[in-house]
């Protein structure tokens, strides 16, 4: 953070309107710049004086931004940093929200210009700032300017901190589905971070309920967007979409529904499922760029992973060469596929033709499988109750057979004397 160290006597407020006011004016002559230059510097010692620190504000960031492209780095960042400085000396938590917000958008107003340096100025405005709603206002600014100044590289670090920031904010539904949907903005930039993507879209969209009827129209965009990010995904076999609401809605919209059914097919059904509706919906696909050997190959893998679910640990190849529509010969490539996807762990016997399945991805997480691991912990407890019972219990006889092995021994020696 930057420290700031009084060179003069002068207000460094004011000297911020005063320098910033010489070179807006500079082009325009003595006459015509002074009266005005005088001008603004008493109208900042007014507000000074006044202890008008929302005027003020306003007053600097607007001859800031005037000058901004006439003026270094360093200058601009020092600048700020004064101008930053105020927010220290409000006391009313609503002055500061509109001091801040007054600022930030400033700050963030001119993209183009000095990207980096202007994301690094609201970086630091926030860590000056105590008060938890004018911090998160503050980090949604640099995530608008991130993406205009095209500069996401340096805020994306901080999402792994999300969790953390949310609990210290302790922002509302609104604001929280205006964070998730802003940070997955970002990262749909970067075509590597798509499945992060993807995540917090799906915490954007898992913040509608069925109760927000008169607000859930406003996911449908989001809600197709998330689709069919996770259908074009290579590399995301598994989501938690279909059961959300902002999902739901879709498979009753005119519009919308192949969507819904799409996603469905994705993460219920099989590829035999897919061709049908491929047959049916070619131009559908083709209108969000779905590419239909590469929904097949992801509809083979997650096939595969329904086989490998559904047999009793033991799926034949013969299954597999039907299921997946290939041939024979190319069964055991599907299976090191789905290997190297880490969607199962199997062994092939190749002498009796069979897979045998150690474990397989799940392709939803919803409530049938929290019932399925319910159960699973439930068996897991009893069985660790019944070994520690039995521990126990051989414990106590284990005991009880030396305390009268002693006996007898003591008894022995007595009767020897």
């Amino acid at each position: 953070m930057t420290t700031i160290v009084p060179t003069s006597e002068e207000d460094p407020f004011l000297a911020v309107v005063r320098f910033t006011s010489q070179l807006a004016w500079a082009d325009a002559g003595p006459e015509a710049a002074e009266p005005e230059i005088t001008r603004l510097c008493k109208e900042a010692e007014e507000s000074i004086v006044a202890g008008k620190s929302l005027e003020l504000a306003t007053l600097m960031v607007t001859s800031a931004e005037l000058v901004s492209s006439k003026i270094s780095e360093k200058d601009l960042e020092c600048t700020y940093t004064i101008i930053c400085s105020l927010v220290k000396k409000v006391n009313s938590p609503e002055e500061l929200l509109e001091i801040v917000k007054a600022i930030s958008s400033k700050v963030a107003q001119q993209p183009s210009d000095k990207a980096s340096l202007r994301l690094k100025i609201l970086f630091n405005l926030y860590n000056l700032l105590d008060h938890p709603y004018a911090r998160f206002q503050v980090y949604m600014k640099a995530l608008t300017l991130a993406v205009d100044g095209k500069v996401t590289e340096y805020i994306v670090s901080s999402f792994k901190k999300i969790d953390n920031f949310l609990k210290e904010w302790n922002i509302d539904i609104k604001d929280q589905r205006e964070l998730f949907l802003a940070i997955a903005n970002v990262l749909k930039e970067n075509k590597s971070l798509v499945k992060e993507s993807l995540e917090f879209l799906t915490k954007y969209l898992a913040t509608f309920s069925k109760e927000d009827a008169q607000v859930l129209d406003e996911a449908k965009e989001e809600a197709v967007r998330a689709v069919i990010e996770f259908v074009k995904a290579s590399s995301i076999f598994q989501c938690d979409l279909l059961d959300l609401p902002a999902v739901a809605q879709l498979e009753k919209d005119a519009k919308y529904a192949p969507v819904y059914q799409l996603l469905k097919i994705f993460l219920t059904q099989r590829l035999n499922a897919y061709i049908e509706f491929q047959k049916a919906n070619s131009d559908f696909l083709q209108s969000y760029e779905l590419v239909d050997e590469d929904c097949v190959t992801k509809m083979r893998l997650l096939s595969l992973v329904d086989l490998a679910s559904d047999e009793s640990g033991k799926i034949p190849y013969a299954s597999i060469k039907d299921t997946l529509e290939v041939h024979e010969e190319e069964v055991e490539l599907w299976v090191v596929k789905a290997i190297t996807a880490k969607l199962i762990d199997c062994k092939m016997d190749q002498m009796n033709q069979v897979v045998i399945v150690s474990r397989c991805s799940e392709r939803e997480f919803g409530t049938k499988q929290w019932q399925s691991l319910r159960t699973k912990l439930a068996n897991w407890r009893d069985n660790i109750s019944n070994i520690i019972t039995t521990i126990e219990s051989n414990k106590v006889t284990e005991e009880g057979s030396q305390a009268s092995s002693s006996s007898a021994a003591a008894i022995q020696g007595l009767t020897v004397r």
